[in-house]
């Protein structure tokens, strides 16, 4: 899957675009890790009970000139793509909604609705 500037979830009321004010530090501090080819990845487990270990993965990752961005909801494994707006409960749609919420507040992201 290639770097994109925006993307739309299937089943999704926002479309999420990586802000243009990013930056690395702000990345960082909202718990991206680089990796060793410099990409910043961000990875957070959406489960109905907390702790369970059970759920769906969040996973955004974002390359080393801040130019784009890849994000996916997977499988525990991270293999397969799923659509948790039609396969999960409201709970996990609503977590999703929260963090990516929460990279929105920081200036990660900007959204906008369909």
């Amino acid at each position: 899957m290639a770097f994109i500037t925006e993307k739309h979830l299937e089943g999704s009321k926002y479309v999420y675009q990586l802000a243009p004010t990013v930056k690395k530090f702000t990345l960082k501090d909202t718990t991206f890790i680089q990796t060793k080819i410099g990409n910043f990845e961000f990875k957070r487990l959406l489960e109905e009970v907390p702790n369970s270990n059970e759920g769906f993965l969040l996973k955004i990752i974002v390359n080393p000139y801040l130019s784009g961005f890849k994000l996916s909801v997977t499988d525990k494994s991270g293999l397969r793509n799923v659509d948790i707006f039609k396969n999960a409960s409201e709970m996990i749609q609503n977590k999703f909604y929260f963090q990516m919420d929460a990279l929105v507040d920081r200036g990660v992201f900007t959204k906008s609705e369909i």
